[in-house]
C-alpha cells in the first residue's frame, strides 16, 4: 500500500467527491482508505480535549487571526503540493498561480501536449506548448518521429515540453493532454503493457519525479488545439 496520510486521504475525498474515487486517486484499496480513517478518527477520539471555559469563568479568548494571505489560495496550494510530493501525481484544478523562480526562470509552467500519426503507425509528430502562470506563450515546440504510433507521439509530446520545462527551471508544472490513456497511465489507474510505452512511460515518470509539484489533467481536444498544431507541423516541415 503506498504511503498516504489522513490528511492526504482526505484532501483526495474533497477533490474527487467519493471514498472510492478518491482512494483510487491515491492507489489504495477502498478497504485500506477506510482503515485509513478509521485509525485518524480513533487517534482524534484519544485526543485531550480543550477546556470549555478559562479558569475565571470567562469564556476562552478567540486565537488571535493570522494575517490574510494575499493570494486566497495559498493555504490550498501548500496541502496539495506536499500531498503529491509524498503520493504521487493527481489530477490538479487551475486554481494556481505560479511565483518566479529564485534567481530567475519560472517557478511553474503549464504544459500542453500531443502527438499526431497520420496511418497509426505513419508519419508521426510531438508537439508540446508551453505557457507561464499567465497564461502567455512561453514556447512552442515540435519533433517529427519518422513512422509511429499515436500513443508512442503522445509519449513523446510529453517528453519534449517536460525537457524542455525543466531546462527552463520550473519547480512545478501542470501537465494538460488531450490523451485519456497518456494521463491515466502516469496516474497509474491504467496499466502500461505495450513494451515501447513501458520505456517511455518509465522516461516520463523519471522527468515528473524531478519537480516539486505536477498537476495532471486530460482536457478536450479543442483545449490542445496549439499542441496539436505543432505535432502535425512537425510532420509537414520535419522538425
Amino acid at each position: 500500500m503506498p504511503v498516504v496520510t489522513p490528511a492526504q486521504l482526505l484532501l483526495a475525498l474533497a477533490e474527487h467527491g467519493s471514498l472510492e474515487a478518491g482512494a483510487a486517486a491515491l492507489g489504495l484499496s477502498v478497504d485500506d482508505a477506510r482503515s485509513l480513517l478509521r485509525g485518524a478518527a480513533v487517534a482524534l477520539k484519544s485526543a485531550p480535549a480543550l477546556p470549555a471555559a478559562a479558569p475565571s469563568g470567562k469564556p476562552p479568548a478567540a486565537p488571535a487571526r493570522k494575517p490574510a494571505a494575499k493570494d486566497p489560495g495559498t493555504a490550498a496550494r501548500a496541502t496539495r503540493a506536499v500531498g503529491i510530493r509524498a503520493t504521487g501525481l493527481v489530477d490538479a484544478p487551475d486554481d494556481h498561480r505560479a511565483r518566479p523562480a529564485p534567481g530567475g526562470g519560472h517557478r511553474r509552467l503549464r504544459v500542453f501536449s500531443d502527438g499526431a500519426s497520420r496511418g497509426n503507425p505513419g508519419p508521426a509528430g510531438a508537439g508540446a506548448v508551453i505557457l507561464d502562470d499567465q497564461g502567455n506563450i512561453v514556447e512552442r515546440l515540435g519533433r517529427f518521429l519518422g513512422r509511429q504510433t499515436n500513443n508512442v507521439a503522445e509519449y513523446e509530446g510529453l517528453l519534449l515540453g517536460l525537457g524542455r520545462a525543466h531546462e527552463l527551471g520550473a519547480r512545478e508544472v501542470e501537465v494538460r493532454a488531450d490523451s485519456e490513456l497518456l494521463i491515466r497511465q502516469l496516474q497509474g489507474r491504467y496499466r502500461v503493457k505495450n513494451p515501447e510505452l513501458q520505456r517511455l512511460h518509465a522516461e516520463a515518470m523519471a522527468l515528473l519525479k524531478g519537480f516539486s509539484y505536477v498537476g495532471l489533467s486530460h482536457v478536450p481536444r479543442e483545449e490542445n488545439g496549439a499542441a496539436d498544431e505543432m505535432s502535425n507541423r512537425a510532420i509537414d516541415e520535419k522538425m
